[in-house]
């Protein structure tokens, strides 16, 4: 081969590298936007709860003398 059809060549190659490249990584950083999405939903849920928690910690009894006094 001539000097530019094996530069072509590799060029070729390296564009398919990167094209490959790109798909895997835009893969993973749709997994990873999923995975941030359950974490986010988990997270107000777990929040929603301690908020409701800490309301009904908030309504104690009121103080009275035990029996023996």
């Amino acid at each position: 081969m001539s000097d530019e059809a094996t530069r072509i060549t590799r060029l070729e190659e390296m564009l398919a590298y990167q094209a490959k490249t790109i798909d895997e990584l835009s893969d993973q950083l749709a997994e990873q936007w999923k995975v941030m999405d359950q974490t986010r939903a988990k997270l107000d849920r777990l929040t929603e709860r301690f908020l409701s928690l800490e309301e009904q910690s908030l309504e104690a009894p009121a103080i009275t003398k035990p029996p023996h006094y």
